[in-house]
């Protein structure tokens, strides 16, 4: 009996990884201090099946190839326009309140706007130069799920 429990519970656990839950290992410094580098973290695969993405959600993106997953928080929306002024957020010309703990910034961007399948994601840590943090527009199809915790 024991057996036919090891055998479900590890079929039942193949299932939960293959279609629920992406497990990704942060790797750099780009969302501290939110997440840390070197910790692992889920993705649940299945959190935007019915609604999208919201601003704040800590989403994974494949922003190259099937195997390579970045965590980056959505600041932008469908259709609005996001910039970056004085190191903060600008959507549509007004400042965005980010009430997730930041490091500071002085990033400067002219505003982009969104196309309706597009998001906005960006790291916490803004600290680091512009040129050393992959964030940006990222495709509806691109973001894999939301973070779990």
């Amino acid at each position: 009996m024991t057996l036919v429990r090891a055998v479900i519970l590890a079929v039942l656990t193949i299932i939960i990884f293959k279609t629920a839950v992406l497990p990704v290992r942060v790797t750099g410094i780009s969302m501290l201090p939110s997440y840390k580098d070197g910790r692992v973290n889920f993705i649940n695969r299945l959190a935007y099946r019915k609604r999208n993405p919201q601003r704040g959600d800590v989403v994974g993106v494949r922003f190259a190839g099937p195997s390579i997953m970045l965590l980056k928080r959505v600041v932008g929306l469908p259709g609005e326009r996001i910039g970056f002024s004085s190191g903060h957020v600008t959507v549509n010309g007004k400042s965005l309140d980010e009430p997730y703990p930041l490091l500071p910034s002085n990033w400067e961007r002219e505003p982009v706007e969104l196309a309706p399948d597009e998001f906005f994601v960006v790291g916490d840590n803004r600290t680091m130069p512009m040129k050393d943090h992959t964030f940006g527009i990222a495709k509806r199809e691109r973001i894999m799920g939301k973070l779990l915790l």
